[in-house]
């Protein structure tokens, strides 16, 4: 089935509107304010501005360029693209290249003109004005991303649950099996949440973080730690009593999903069973020696999983609902 997105739909009536308010002051070339309103109208509110902005400032320039050009040298083809040699990378070096494709429209209507007066300018003012307005007036209105965020966290929390537990069963018994499609989806669902939570910066012009970004960041670095931790499981090659003890230690982490933040608890417990391996017997073997080692960097990895845990500061309650150690 066809679908409409909201920017469709602003995009839509915005040009309308534009074409509507430009007819209605009798403007010549007045569906260009049309133009200028879908050019104008972005993805967030913070692009919006900054494309009006651009494209304003181009299309002032635009007037003056044309006005020296035209009026000093001549009506002729050959004179749009000596202006157009100076005027793009003036543009360029202004910060203002947006601007360039909506500021030769301008530069056209007044080269058909044929002439510069103070009437042709302000009608090109009064299109820039309108459509530009319209574009603005439009993206006030962002709908509210939070539920999806939240969904994508309830999701990637559970995907981080199933994962620690296939963790836990292989620690236990090197015989459980496992697809491993977890590890897929929510390399994918953290890369799509953090775009998602970015433009929800984006529509917020007096917040220049988000607590859901600084969130799915964290997840996002704490998943690339769970991606070392996996080939360090699967190459054991023998069963000794740590195997165990980390793999209770990370069924119970699984299990332990509430709205606090407890990862100062399990970095005591991981310190404590690291002083517990430290009092055991020494390897007996090479293969032993190697199991051994590779349960120590797990560890060390899990370590840093939790202490990203500890140092983000969270996302208000209101918001968010249960959160994973």
């Amino acid at each position: 089935m066809l679908k409409i997105g909201y920017r469709t739909l602003k995009t839509a009536i915005g040009t309308a509107i534009a074409i509507m308010i430009a007819q209605f002051f009798d403007l010549n070339n007045f569906a260009s304010a049309g133009i200028i309103t879908i050019l104008c109208i972005q993805s967030t509110k913070r692009k919006s501005v900054d494309a009006s902005w651009s494209r304003f400032a181009a299309c002032m320039l635009a007037m003056v360029f044309s006005s020296v050009f035209f009026e000093g040298i001549g009506y002729h083809p050959i004179v749009i693209g000596l202006m157009l040699l100076l005027f793009i990378p003036v543009t360029v070096s202004l910060n203002i290249k947006e601007g360039i494709v909506t500021s030769s429209v301008i530069i056209l209507h007044i080269f058909m003109d044929g002439r510069v007066t103070i009437d042709s300018l302000l009608n090109e003012f009064l299109l820039i004005i309108i459509g530009i307005g319209i574009a603005l007036i439009m993206n006030l209105y962002m709908p509210s991303v939070d539920a999806k965020l939240i969904k994508f966290q309830q999701k990637i929390e559970a995907n981080f649950h199933t994962i620690f537990l296939q963790m836990a069963a292989y620690l236990k018994d090197e015989n459980a099996e496992w697809s491993g499609r977890e590890i897929t989806s929510t390399d994918q669902m953290i890369k799509e949440a953090k775009t998602l939570a970015f433009q929800d910066v984006e529509n917020h012009f007096l917040r220049n973080e988000n607590h859901y970004y600084l969130y799915f960041s964290m997840r996002q670095k704490q998943f690339e730690l769970i991606e070392r931790m996996l080939p360090l499981i699967s190459s054991l090659s023998s069963s000794v009593e740590q195997r165990e003890m980390i793999g209770d230690f990370v069924e119970d982490l699984s299990e332990h999903i509430h709205p606090g933040n407890t990862a100062i608890l399990y970095l005591k417990k991981l310190y404590d069973m690291k002083i517990r391996f430290e009092d055991m017997e020494m390897p007996k073997n090479r293969e032993e020696f190697e199991t051994r080692a590779a349960l120590y960097q797990f560890i060390r990895e899990m370590e840093e999983y939790l202490q990203l845990k500890q140092s983000f500061r969270g996302i208000p309650s209101k918001k968010m609902n249960k959160q994973f150690v």
